[in-house]
């Protein structure tokens, strides 16, 4: 990484999910994608993510955490089952976790400055999706345990 490294804080609401974002740059630079399939338009995942970024994610209790998935079934939604929010989207690629934050998770950072765009995947084949998240998602991700699994 550059020598601008930002450090984002958040998690869902309840404080099962906790996560460190390092990105590489400031925040105001950090793009927000908004996802046009069923479940993102649904619930208004905003999504962002850096090849370079690092992600560092802690969950307290692993049973009150679902991992959902659709469409291509290559990506995990990690939910909440607690408070119902979904921090982030992982997908292992030839044994690499990549990943995706949502923005609206972010501690103190104001997201409505943050420049935004849609995004529609719809056509793209599940070869063509793991290269586009391979190049771009966050390829530096550490899931770790902190509580006890019951």
């Amino acid at each position: 990484m550059g020598q601008d490294v930002t450090r984002l804080e958040g998690g869902c609401h309840c404080g099962n999910i906790r996560f460190v974002l390092l990105w590489p740059g400031v925040a105001a630079d950090i793009p927000v994608r908004k996802c046009s399939c069923s479940f993102c338009r649904k619930r208004d995942g905003s999504w962002t993510s850096h090849p370079d970024a690092r992600l560092a994610v802690e969950i307290a209790d692993p049973s009150s955490v679902s991992k959902y998935r659709f469409g291509t079934r290559t990506a995990d939604f990690h939910v909440c089952s607690v408070c119902g929010i979904v921090p982030f989207v992982s997908c292992e690629i030839d044994q690499v976790e990549y990943a995706v934050v949502d923005v609206r998770t972010f501690e103190n950072v104001d997201i409505s400055s943050l420049s935004s765009s849609s995004t529609d995947f719809d056509g793209e084949d599940t070869g063509s999706r793991l290269d586009r998240r391979k190049r771009n998602w966050i390829a530096d991700v550490r899931i770790t345990v902190v509580g006890r699994q019951e």
